[in-house]
């Protein structure tokens, strides 16, 4: 059995530093058994970073929709993973009013860095939280998922512009507030499952230093460099704006960014 202080071990160990902003995707069942089981993992990681910022995806794209418009900020589960609902309702931790693509946060800053989410039309505006993960450096850790669920990648896709990747029309969705408000957002939606084609990035990745295999209990993780990351893949994508609509790996031309 993982204790809390193996498992802040193991964050030392990948050196994240305690002032790190870290945004984790996350699969409990990989982790192994571990004392406080999910609330165990969820204390080391906020005790860990205890001078930074963590901070995890409340995704809610599958619920909120044409016939559900209506998004709670305090009521709206996440829709990736049992971390990160159990952390959107731990005291201290902040979460995004977008109805979609919303982030919550812990620590330094971090109702500040959830802020104004819910002003911009897509999901994962470069001026919105997604985007602030690069500007500060961010880190992120996937622990036990894989890097197709790397959302920050449909960030860089929307900074970039690639056709199609947005639908045209706003759809009329809502976010209630935690104070009972309700406020229009109307929202474009991403389209075309391009998703299912980050992970074949991950050889690119390893290989130029993007990104590296590390442990956390028993899962195997992948810990990256965001901007590191946002850069190399604004870098296929100028060769390759359909870089993410077929399986074919790229090759980088030049050097990485």
């Amino acid at each position: 059995m993982y204790t809390k202080n193996n498992l802040k071990q193991h964050l030392a160990e990948m050196g994240i530093q305690p002032a790190d902003t870290l945004l984790v995707h996350s699969s409990v069942k990989k982790i192994g058994e571990t004392e406080g089981r999910a609330d165990g993992i969820l204390d080391a990681l906020m005790e860990y970073l205890r001078e930074g910022l963590l901070v995890f995806p409340m995704l809610s794209y599958a619920e909120i929709k044409t016939g559900n418009p209506r998004f709670s900020v305090r009521n709206t589960p996440s829709c990736v993973g049992i971390l990160s609902e159990l952390f959107r309702q731990r005291p201290g931790v902040f979460r995004s009013l977008h109805p979609t693509h919303s982030v919550a946060a812990f620590g330094r800053d971090a109702e500040t860095f959830i802020a104004g989410h819910e002003t911009f039309n897509t999901p994962c505006a470069r001026e919105s939280p997604w985007g602030r993960i690069v500007q500060r450096n961010g880190k992120i850790l996937f622990i036990g998922t894989g890097i197709g669920c790397n959302t920050l990648l449909h960030g860089v896709e929307e900074w970039f512009g690639v056709p199609g990747m947005l639908s045209v029309e706003e759809q009329p969705l809502e976010v209630v507030t935690a104070d009972g408000r309700v406020i229009p957002v109307p929202s474009r939606r991403h389209e075309g499952n391009r998703s299912r084609n980050y992970a074949k990035l991950e050889p690119l990745f390893l290989q130029h230093g993007v990104m590296r295999i590390v442990s956390f209990g028993n899962a195997k993780c992948h810990l990256a460099d965001s901007r590191l990351m946002a850069n190399f893949v604004t870098r296929l994508l100028e060769q390759d704006p359909s870089l993410f609509g077929h399986e074919r790996v790229p090759v980088l031309n030049g050097p990485c960014p």
